[in-house]
């Protein structure tokens, strides 16, 4: 099972998160918020109080959360794999 480990903020929306396999990814989370309880994401500080859940997915303080294997499949533009 998909579990990120770690998150670093890189600017705005913008996320660096490492899987418990080893790999990393570097998604621009700006084109998935912003409708629903997501709208409050963008608010850049608001966004930033992104935690690790217990089911090592991401979560917000008002319930807003991803799936980590949503996340690790996830490709977009503004999306890089990084190989560690």
């Amino acid at each position: 099972m998909n579990k990120i480990i770690e998150i670093n903020l890189i600017s705005d929306f913008l996320l660096l998160l490492k899987f418990n396999n080893g790999e990393s990814k570097l998604i621009n989370f700006e084109p998935l918020i912003g409708k629903g309880i997501s709208a409050q994401l963008l608010d850049k500080d608001y966004f930033s109080k992104v935690s690790i859940d217990n089911g090592g997915g991401l979560e917000w303080p008002n319930g807003m959360d991803f799936c980590p294997n949503f996340l690790k499949d996830y490709v977009s533009n503004n999306e890089a794999k990084i190989e560690s």
